[in-house]
């Protein structure tokens, strides 16, 4: 479904090219619109571009690693163990008290 629906800063975008990209900015007295695309990349839009464009909107990425490229899977921290809420108490437990 196309749409040409006023920008939205933070909402996804997908272009006909399959690319996905967010507005992260929007100038109304220029009439510019800025996005960023899913590896990094910043482009700004005028406004008339934007309507003429045929997206899609499209709900934010799982992977939120695209536009950083040095990025190794350990920099995810562990995302082999499952975290339960019972075996976490909160950050205040992690502090020591002084007595």
């Amino acid at each position: 479904m196309a749409t040409n629906a006023e920008p939205e800063i933070g909402a996804w975008y997908k272009n006909t090219e399959g690319e996905s990209f967010e507005v992260i900015a929007m100038d109304d007295d220029e009439g510019i619109v800025e996005i960023q695309y899913f590896d990094g990349a910043v482009e700004e839009l005028e406004r008339d571009t934007w309507y003429q464009m045929n997206l899609v909107q499209r709900e934010p990425p799982e992977d939120w690693s695209g536009p950083f490229d040095d990025i190794e899977k350990d920099d995810f921290g562990d995302t082999e163990s499952v975290r339960h809420p019972e075996d976490w108490n909160g950050p205040l437990d992690t502090i020591e008290w002084e007595e």
